[in-house]
This record gives C-alpha cells, sequence and structure tokens, in this order.
C-alpha cells in the first residue's frame, strides 16, 4: 500500500499530491501545522517572518496538528513539500522524526517556483541516513505514473 504524506502551505502542493493519490490510487496525508501559515509568515523577503526564522535554525521542528498516520500498513510513502530555501521546509523534518518510516520505500516529491529537487533530496538523505530516500520528482505541472 503507498501513502502519500505532504505539507502545503499555500495549496499548491496540495494539488499535485491530489493528483498523484488520483494516478497512483494512494491515499493521503495532510501534514498540517498546528499554527497554520499566514501570507506574513510565508514572506520569504522578510528575514524576521516565521518561515524565514524556521528555516535559519536547523532545529526548528514545527508541531503537527492531530495524529500522525499510522504507517504499519504501507510499504511505500511519498512525502511531498513546497522547496523552502532549497529544502523541505521544517515541518517535514517534524514528520519524519515522529513516524516510523524505517524499512519503507520513501519517495520524494515536491513542488517549486524556481529550486530544483536534488539538493532538497540529497539534504534529507544527509540528514536521515537510515531511511530508503529516493529522488522523486518536482510536480509543478501534469502528474504522470512515472513518478510511481
Amino acid at each position: 500500500m503507498k501513502l502519500i504524506a505532504f505539507f502545503s502551505a499555500s495549496g499548491v502542493t496540495r494539488k499535485a499530491a491530489e493528483a498523484l493519490s488520483a494516478v497512483s490510487g494512494a491515499d493521503t496525508y495532510e501534514i498540517v501545522p498546528e499554527e497554520i501559515y499566514t501570507d506574513e509568515d510565508l514572506d520569504w523577503r522578510n528575514k524576521k517572518s516565521r518561515s524565514s526564522v524556521e528555516m535559519q535554525d536547523e532545529s526548528s521542528r514545527p508541531a503537527i496538528k492531530g495524529n500522525l498516520p499510522d504507517l504499519s500498513s504501507y510499504d511505500t510513502v511519498y512525502i511531498g513539500f513546497p522547496i523552502w530555501w532549497g529544502v523541505a521546509p521544517r515541518i517535514i523534518n517534524t514528520f519524519i522524526e515522529k513516524s516510523d518510516l524505517k524499512g519503507k520505500r520513501i519517495v520524494i516529491f515536491a513542488t517549486s517556483g524556481g529550486s530544483t529537487l536534488p539538493y532538497a533530496v540529497k539534504d534529507l538523505e544527509k540528514k536521515y541516513p537510515e531511511l530508503n530516500i529516493e529522488n522523486g520528482k518536482l510536480l509543478n505541472g501534469r502528474v504522470t505514473e512515472d513518478i510511481i
């Protein structure tokens, strides 16, 4: 079985995750922050915005609202996010660190206005060498079966 776990700050990654679910038949789980990001929080030009402060702090782990999914029945977990500062938003670290992903195939996908995916994947592989993390695709356009 497959699960798509995704974080979407503005809805773009949510649409990609829904399209991926339609193509793959995978279940979905939205990673929702306990404190929703406002437009001001997401202003990357403001060094004091919430997202800027979180991304400057490697140890930042924003809280996730609600319970995490039971991953025991899934063999593949797609993890999707918008690329922030070239890497995954810190809430993705929260999800990975609080989930039992050992032994699972983890496929990373993302959305981005200008960054590429390989650097973000390498960053996750470096932080979590015990996990089986694979490079997926940027899903900025049409989602096709080749990511499955």
